[in-house]
């Protein structure tokens, strides 16, 4: 059973995200603060994160950042009201895996939830028959291990950005397009939110040391998407 924090400030929505989640069979610890939501992740071991951006105190940003500072690889989703497009930018690169709008259904977040779970403990689609361990200059990827290093130095990696550099990595050269990359690392089947795979590239790149003007491993086509270079 997957084990929910939910760090929800509204009395009701917190309530009653927390009594749909239930019944999909999750296991919810909800909270209204971030605060103790930084307490009860030390507790409660959390599975995934659904975090309220709008918080009163500590924001749900500082939560977002605080999470990452001890955990890089625990799913968070952040929830965000409509039209907050600079926070759900900043958001998701403070590390956030995913996001959903609020008012959300308790089926759209379980699913999303369920993503983001298959994404932390799963290896790329589509890498059949390739090396367990493949070696591109200073950077190695085990994809048996489902670790990264650069210079022989482990990189913590969040679900997210694990699944995009798998996926790119395993057809080096081939472009993909944002919808592509949508599909194939946050299953959103519908016309995505570009800026998931953006912002994703984004923290891969800084974490991986990969000069953003002119990297060497996850390279911008203009107009299209993305690929991973060719050795």
């Amino acid at each position: 059973m997957p084990r929910v924090l939910l760090i929800e400030d509204d009395p009701a929505v917190r309530e009653g995200v927390a009594l749909g989640l239930r019944r999909q069979n999750h296991e919810v610890a909800a909270v209204p603060t971030g605060e103790e939501g930084m307490d009860r992740l030390r507790s409660f071991r959390p599975d995934v994160v659904v975090l309220d951006l709008m918080l009163p105190g500590m924001s749900g940003l500082d939560v977002c950042r605080a999470v990452r500072s001890v955990d890089q690889t625990l799913p968070i989703i952040m929830a965000t009201a409509r039209g907050d497009d600079v926070d759900i930018v900043v958001g998701l690169e403070a590390g956030a895996d995913d996001y959903v709008v609020k008012p959300v259904q308790a089926r759209v977040l379980d699913a999303r939830i369920r993503a983001v779970l298959r994404r932390a403990g799963g290896a790329a689609a589509g890498d059949g028959g390739l090396p367990k361990i493949e070696t591109y200059g200073e950077l190695t990827v085990d994809r048996a291990g489902l670790s990264v290093t650069v210079r022989g130095t482990p990189v913590q990696l969040a679900p997210s950005e694990l699944r995009l550099l798998l996926t790119l990595s395993a057809s080096p050269g081939q472009v993909f397009s944002r919808q592509q990359l949508l599909e194939a690392v946050w299953e959103h089947s519908y016309h995505g939110d570009a800026r998931l795979v953006d912002a994703c590239v984004k923290r891969l790149r800084a974490k991986m040391g990969d000069p953003p003007r002119e990297p060497l491993y996850i390279q911008t086509v203009r107009g299209f998407g993305y690929r991973f270079a060719a050795r």
